[in-house]
């Protein structure tokens, strides 16, 4: 789908333009142009980004491969920028997702391209709406604000990320199985995952509070900065977080080990126990004596019988016995 969000230098709102309209729009140095294409196949907006807004063939071929960690690249009369939302689903194989974000900065226009939605920048549509100050202070201001909304949504994902790790916790002090060591690795690379993506967007951020660059008014760069202060602060609860699931995957081998120790401990007991048992039951099965009362009954079908059942019955039902105490 491709909207447009139009203000012109006199303040009147236009939305949906036309595609003709739109150079038009973009003739108007005091107004304000916000283009978005949201989950629209690469033949439709090739053209548009070729043809209308003249960015160039390796910056449009960057925006629909779809596969960048963030960055910032200076085409001199625009910006072209990567950025990625995030989203954590616990239950998930992969819980955390990270759609790319791609935004084209200029003087008096942003354009954004995404292949999933989006809700931060979903919410910034709406509320550009209902308020038009999010245009009047200019496209930097309005990325500024996209960035911010980004990044505001990355604070509830890591504390979602925290109650998972907690409850890691909790289970492997209560009952760790094979399951809760697979949780562990899945947050570990989670992690390491949302690592790769704070770590460059800060970095990009910090470019856009402390860069030269000509679309970027001086300003309006201390509004990235506070985005950044915030990624900063991201980056650190993420290695935090990382710490404390280094810290859960020792404390797993830690519990396992001592549950080891402790099946260890009652089957040394129960050897010793019938090491008396199995010494006699050899000793006397040697057949060096005759029997000398009448033990015929020792002898037939029925003891045997008896026996058997027994042997069978005593492996299967120790089996048992420690499955229900999860030795096996």
């Amino acid at each position: 789908m491709i909207q447009s969000l139009y203000r012109s230098r006199t303040g009147a709102i236009q939305t949906d333009l036309k595609t003709e309209s739109i150079p038009t729009a973009l003739e108007d140095a005091e107004g304000l142009l916000w283009v978005d294409l949201s989950e629209e196949p690469g033949a439709s907006c090739e053209p548009m980004l070729r043809d209308v807004f003249k960015f160039h063939p390796l910056a449009i071929d960057d925006a629909l491969e779809e596969k960048h960690v963030p960055r910032v690249d200076d085409w001199g009369d625009y910006l072209y920028l990567v950025l990625h939302a995030i989203s954590f689903d616990s239950g998930a194989d992969e819980p955390l997702t990270t759609p790319e974000l791609d935004v084209f900065l200029g003087r008096n226009y942003l354009v954004t391209h995404h292949t999933q939605p989006i809700s931060s920048l979903d919410k910034l549509w709406s509320a550009s709406h209902r308020d038009e100050r999010h245009l009047k202070r200019g496209a930097a201001y309005l990325l500024y604000k996209l960035t911010d909304e980004l990044v505001s949504d990355y604070m509830p994902v890591v504390e979602e990320m925290d109650e998972t790790i907690d409850r890691i916790e909790d289970e492997v002090f209560g009952d760790p199985t094979t399951r809760t060591l697979q949780k562990i690795f899945t947050m570990k690379r989670t992690l390491l995952r949302l690592r790769r993506i704070i770590g460059p967007q800060r970095e990009v951020l910090n470019k856009l509070a402390r860069g030269d660059f000509a679309v970027v008014p001086p300003d309006r760069q201390v509004f990235f900065r506070d985005v950044y202060d915030h990624l900063v602060r991201l980056h650190e609860l993420s290695e935090s977080l990382r710490d404390l699931v280094g810290s859960a995957l020792d404390t797993y081998l830690s519990v396992v080990n001592n549950r080891m120790n402790e099946v260890m401990k009652v089957l040394t007991v129960i050897t010793t126990l019938f090491m008396p048992l199995s010494f006699v039951a050899g000793f006397f099965g040697m057949n060096f004596f005759q029997p000398v009362g009448p033990l015929e009954g020792w002898t037939g079908q029925t003891a045997f019988a008896l026996m058997l059942t027994a042997m069978i019955l005593c492996p299967l039902a120790m089996a048992t016995w420690m499955r229900r105490r999860r030795w096996l």
